[in-house]
């Protein structure tokens, strides 16, 4: 079992729910997939690090890996754009979601990464359990109609923006725009 795990640059500190569920994954095994931002990323990092867990791959983009706690294996990822900006760091993201088998997001309700993370699993068919920071809650996602639920956590206008800027709307038969505008 692989777990993609990645989270929102915002987010430093794992609540005792988020650092439950990562002690399963450690239990069962599972190897973590995780990235090299600071934030939920690092956070991460530094919490299997403190737990000698060694079933963990940091994935990266570029020439140079910005962090990796625990000196694990790593996966450095191709991408044609070389502008360090959403794009550039997206395939990074979006290859530990074709490698994973499920995802675990940390989610500030803002993050248009973390977003972008679920969608990019949710396409691949795949389940993400998404940690919403604010209310510090589980949702459940494991079809487009449950992102649509969770975006109504967030206010509007950052739904709307999100919608837009990663073109959820985009994604036929699944979810469309004019379907959460009413949201």
């Amino acid at each position: 079992m692989k777990v993609f795990v990645g989270g929102s640059r915002k987010i430093i500190n794992l609540d005792s729910e988020v650092q439950e569920r990562l002690l399963n994954i450690i239990g069962s095994g599972g190897t973590v997939l995780v990235g090299d931002a600071s934030g939920a990323d690092k956070s991460v990092q530094k919490f299997l690090d403190a737990r000698r867990y060694e079933n963990v791959i940091v994935y990266y983009v570029g020439e140079s890996l910005r962090n990796n706690v625990g000196n694990w294996q790593t996966q450095n990822i191709e991408c044609d754009s070389k502008k360090k900006d959403f794009s550039f760091f997206a395939c990074k993201d979006a290859a530990m979601s074709r490698d994973a088998d499920y995802g675990f997001m940390l989610w500030d309700g803002i993050s248009k990464g973390t977003i972008n993370n679920a969608v990019n699993l949710l396409r691949e068919n795949k389940k993400v359990l998404v940690f919403l920071a604010k209310g510090r809650k589980f949702v459940s996602l494991k079809t487009f109609d449950d992102l649509r639920i969770l975006l109504r956590e967030v206010h509007f206008t950052t739904r709307d923006k999100l919608i837009n800027e990663l073109k959820i709307g985009e994604l036929h038969d699944e979810i469309s725009q004019r379907d959460l505008a009413y949201l």
